[in-house]
């Protein structure tokens, strides 16, 4: 099996493993250290977060550049390329040292809503954030050289055991006591061990070399003008997912903070099961733009792919809708209580509602990045989602949390929907046969589904062997009657040749 094969499929586990982990973790974390400083905890993380958008785009540069130079056989060019992408770095870590300086002293005025005993641990936190930043952007750019080697298989095993791991260590040390500010120093001590790995093995492995030929500007910005674009799609990233913390940060509790947080955790978790499957199409998506694919020819393409992703999403979607409360009340209930349980709820069932479509549409984003043509979508996201941040910091003046995310979600809803006219009239998709077709079939089977499960909710009972048994009805009817009614004979197909390795071991 090549590196490419061996590492998509690391990234599978990656996936799993970040979903099933985090599900374990997060009540873990919040039951022993309160609520209220597992809001601070996510609050510091989420503003120092902010701080990594410094990055520039320079991790995914490296990647390209190195690769490049590899194909050229440019030892002295890759040499020189790497060497000043680390001063680059270098300059980035004192600029975030002189940010995180310049803001620590503003920590009390800021979090107006924290205690005198919250404000000493977000202090704490904040310096060891800023400290695991500084190293870790220059650090991260390892990784980087292994893909632009072609080496995959190597940081994402690291990625794993270092997953692995830091929950164990994190799930030992919280039983003995440790706090939030314990968390951050076993990140920063992994953050140190697993970088020095991953740098022995570049330097001594992978025999890469930073060694200053010539300092010239046009380098500089031959590397800017490629990550200007991903630098662009990082600020879009931070102000979907970290905006609603700075403002709540501002004007709410700690326990707010945790509330909002777990609902964004949720959220996230709901897209990587459609992005697992969109991502392996961007291949496919540049064959065909090369191959001077018509419209309508990438319409069915999107098509097809568009309804195995909404298949899988209206599974998870419908599950949460019907019994998702149930589910956040069992998971971190004893913690936040019905009303904080139910308002997490609310916030991540927000966030599936709004991230359906371009998540169903993943592999427009594919089509765009093929043709060269995400310059428009970066730009209305970023204009959008400044909107979605500013509507929902004034919802969260009244609605807290959950006016926050209103507002947000907004944004994303607009972004999408003008998105929809932009592929329509600039890359020629024909979104109406996109959405007749999606539609087709699945949406009156998901309506009765919904209806089915509905009822099922209804089984009387409150603990967990109750809730698993309504989740196995919910998705014994949801399969038997999509897969009946709902799909079409292609994905009857992609379903039964999923199941007939299980089958044949089965028979065997």
């Amino acid at each position: 099996m090549s590196q490419i094969k061996k590492g998509a499929f690391l990234n599978y586990v990656i996936i799993f493993l970040t979903n099933a982990v985090g599900l374990f973790i997060t009540p873990f974390i919040l039951n022993h250290i309160g609520k209220a400083e597992y809001g601070v905890y996510t609050a510091i993380g989420a503003l120092v977060g902010t701080i990594s958008v410094l990055d520039l785009g320079l991790n995914n540069t490296i990647v390209r550049f190195v690769a490049k130079y590899r194909a050229q056989n440019d030892r002295k060019g890759e040499e020189n390329f790497l060497a000043t992408t680390m001063l680059i770095y270098i300059c980035i870590s004192i600029l975030i040292v002189i940010l995180g300086f310049s803001f620590y002293g503003y920590i009390d005025s800021y979090f107006t809503k924290f205690n005198s005993e919250e404000i000493k641990i977000a202090k704490t936190i904040f310096v060891l954030f800023i400290f695991n930043l500084a190293v870790g952007l220059p650090g991260g750019s390892f990784v980087g050289i292994c893909y632009g080697y072609e080496i995959f298989v190597f940081p994402k095993t690291i990625n794993i055991i270092r997953y692995m791991l830091r929950t164990a260590v994190v799930v030992a040390v919280l039983t003995i006591g440790g706090k939030a500010i314990a968390l951050v120093i076993i990140d920063t001590v992994f953050n140190i061990l697993f970088m020095s790995v991953e740098a022995y093995y570049v330097f001594f492995v992978l025999k890469a070399r930073f060694k200053l030929h010539e300092f010239k500007i046009k380098y500089v910005k031959q590397i800017f003008s490629y990550s200007l674009w991903i630098f662009v799609f990082s600020l879009v990233s931070m102000l979907q997912w970290k905006a609603g913390h700075w403002v709540l940060g501002r004007i709410a509790t700690a326990e707010v903070l945790s509330i909002y947080g777990i609902g964004i955790v949720l959220g996230t978790y709901y897209g990587s099961f459609s992005t697992a499957i969109s991502s392996v199409f961007l291949p496919r998506a540049t064959k065909m733009t090369v191959g001077n694919a018509t419209g309508e020819e990438l319409t069915s393409m999107m098509i097809k792919i568009g309804r195995v992703s909404f298949i899988v999403l209206m599974y998870i979607f419908g599950g949460f809708l019907i019994l998702g409360n149930q589910f956040v009340y069992l998971w971190v209930g004893r913690e936040l209580g019905t009303e904080g349980s139910f308002e997490t709820w609310l916030i991540a069932l927000l966030i599936m509602f709004a991230y359906t479509l371009p998540l169903v549409q993943g592999f427009g984003n594919s089509i765009l990045e093929a043709k060269s043509k995400l310059s428009f979508k970066a730009i209305l996201y970023l204009t959008f989602l400044v909107f979605g941040a500013i509507f929902g910091a004034i919802l969260a003046k009244s609605y807290g949390a959950l006016g926050m995310i209103s507002g947000t979600v907004t944004g994303w809803l607009i972004v999408q929907h003008t998105m929809n006219i932009y592929y329509h009239r600039a890359i020629g998709l024909n979104i109406f046969r996109f959405f007749k077709e999606l539609l087709h079939k699945i949406i009156w089977t998901v309506l009765l589904i919904f209806a089915i499960g509905y009822a099922i909710s209804y089984l009387p009972g409150t603990g967990w062997v109750n809730f698993i048994i309504k989740g196995t009805g919910y998705s014994i009817v949801y399969v038997l009657l999509m897969y009946s009614v709902g799909m079409i004979d292609f994905e009857k197909q992609l379903f039964q040749n999923a199941l007939a390795p299980i089958v044949k071991k089965l028979k065997l």
